[in-house]
């Protein structure tokens, strides 16, 4: 009997290399600026075979989305799931933070559905934001958002979402300037001090 190859080696099948493709190319060159063609030259095969696979280029966005949003969401999910306290706020916004890191893309197709469009950019939104702006937790007898009760947690949450994402779509321009890789864990671990820091000082100013 063959050796299988475990599960960490297991080569994609064509449908996730397609995937795969596409999720890089349209956090590159967002959704109308990419052809199937440019996803069919990528993945290494002919136009014609992506239709085996995916109806058409929504489908294919909405798959993309799909994906991203399963992974982007999970840490939310889990702490929305059980006694909400500031320990894991602090581990749900690290868990976040490393997330874009290991994987920009979805910061970067954001960027281009805000200036651009897409297919399902508000239900993008609805699944993605809509949790954060309509929190059903609690932590430690206070909201979730510290700025409810003066009607700036809309901006709040997209203050905190600029902070997180933008630093993937825009700390590249400034790499001569850092002086290192933005990408590095090194500069991973200084961005996840400086959003803690400032999330520290909101508590201890709710707090006074």
């Amino acid at each position: 009997m063959p050796n299988q190859a475990a599960p960490s080696e297991r080569t994609p099948n064509t449908a996730e290399r397609i995937l795969d493709a596409a999720e890089d190319l349209f956090a590159e060159k967002g959704y109308s600026a990419t052809s199937l063609g440019d996803v069919a030259d990528r993945v290494g095969i002919r136009s014609p075979s992506l239709y085996n696979h995916f109806k058409n280029k929504e489908a294919l966005y909405q798959a993309v989305l799909d994906r991203l949003l399963a992974d982007f969401s999970a840490p939310l999910l889990e702490l929305e799931n059980g006694p909400v306290t500031r320990e894991r706020v602090f581990e749900w916004l690290e868990a976040i933070v490393r997330q874009h890191h290991a994987n920009p893309n979805l910061a970067r197709l954001l960027q281009h559905a805000a200036l651009s469009g897409g297919p399902h950019t508000n239900e993008l939104i609805e699944l993605l934001f809509r949790p954060m702006f309509t929190p059903r937790a609690r932590i430690e007898g206070e909201s979730l958002h510290l700025f409810q009760d003066s009607g700036l947690q809309p901006w709040a949450v997209m203050a905190f979402n600029n902070l997180v994402m933008s630093y993937v779509t825009m700390a590249p321009m400034y790499r001569d300037l850092l002086g290192q890789d933005p990408f590095s864990e090194e500069a991973l671990e200084k961005q996840l001090s400086l959003i803690q820091t400032l999330l520290r000082a909101v508590f201890e100013y709710k707090g006074s």
